[in-house]
């Protein structure tokens, strides 16, 4: 692709996500004035409701939405080039799956804050070593990585499902509006730490759009031009597996994202990862910011889960994409 077309594909999503982030400040459940965000901001120290909803609810809002946002859609690119499947995401290989299980429970258990969210990382971690561990057996066989991921979702989901029979009402009200996806901010120190375990290892990955590049065009090839697939293939699974992992325990499911972020910005700017991934990871903090937005003043001053949203249109979207899409082919 010209670099030119490139650059300013960079700018326009640049632009977009400025002013997502400024509808994020101004727009949400509670109605304050445009004056009121913009002193707050000039004045952080200053007293005042506007204050407090811009600084304590709003930003930290925000930061994880771009967090969550920017490393489901990275994400999306690593798995639907690693495997080579279009429609593989971040929940493909069961860490969703894992995240439900230890939120299930700890909520039953009455465990919040920060146990319950590392719960969920533990949910997480237990089922990428699991399908790490299986896929080994057979040198990471992309039919074995996928069949795996989900059988073990298959596996937790019926656990949780064992859960929801046995407890109380109001845990399993709870864990399914978990389920849904949220973006509320549970606490502002977990959303920074957050922050910095899911940003500086997607700057990580940025550099390694060659791998993907040659990985996209299968292990054989991939070998003969010099990568070792299978070294390869075991980094790019722990990374993307860790980043979702952190975004499923602070955020819950926020299911799409990952899925069509990934195909729509292809279809914008090619198929070369070295600006598809960094490209995705923009589109997917402005996409999830914007329905994170809709789900706060759709029915104000009610709140949907994100997740709903994100269903919604990603499937009307991608249904959208389906039909007028020629092949299934990732490249």
């Amino acid at each position: 692709m010209n670099r030119n077309k490139v650059f300013l594909i960079f700018i326009i999503l640049g632009l977009g996500l400025l002013m997502a982030v400024f509808l994020a400040l101004i727009t949400g459940g509670a109605t304050i004035s445009l004056s009121m965000v913009i002193d707050a901001l000039i004045h952080p120290q200053k007293a005042g409701i506007g204050h407090t909803i811009l600084w304590r609810l709003r930003i930290p809002r925000a930061i994880m939405g771009i967090t969550v946002g920017a490393g489901l859609a990275g994400c999306g690119v690593i798995f639907q080039a690693i495997l080579r499947n279009p429609l593989a995401e971040p929940y493909t290989l069961g860490v969703s799956g894992g995240g439900a299980l230890g939120a299930a429970i700890s909520i039953c258990l009455g465990i919040s804050g920060f146990p319950m969210v590392g719960m969920c990382f533990a949910g997480c971690c237990s089922s990428m070593i699991l399908v790490y561990g299986i896929s080994s057996i057979k040198n990471f066989s992309n039919t074995v990585l996928i069949l795996s991921g989900v059988i073990l979702s298959f596996l937790f989901s019926s656990t949780v499902m064992l859960i929801f029979a046995l407890a109380r009402t109001r845990d399993v009200h709870n864990t399914i509006m978990w389920l849904m996806g949220n973006l509320s901010p549970i606490n502002t120190t977990l959303i920074n730490i957050t922050a910095l375990i899911v940003v500086p290892l997607l700057v990580l990955l940025i550099p390694f759009g060659r791998d993907l590049n040659l990985l996209s065009l299968g292990e054989e090839k991939a070998m003969h031009l010099g990568l070792d697939a299978q070294k390869a293939k075991v980094f790019f699974f722990i990374i993307a597996s860790i980043i979702t992992g952190a975004c499923v325990a602070v955020s819950g499911i926020i299911s799409f994202v990952g899925l069509i972020i990934p195909h729509f910005v292809r279809r914008a700017i090619g198929p070369n990862h070295q600006v598809v991934l960094p490209a995705s990871m923009l589109a997917g903090a402005i996409f999830l910011l914007l329905c994170d937005i809709f789900a706060q003043v759709i029915i104000r001053p009610l709140e949907l889960p994100v997740g709903v949203i994100t269903g919604i249109a990603g499937a009307l979207f991608f249904i959208g994409f389906l039909i007028n899409s020629k092949d299934w082919e990732i490249m």
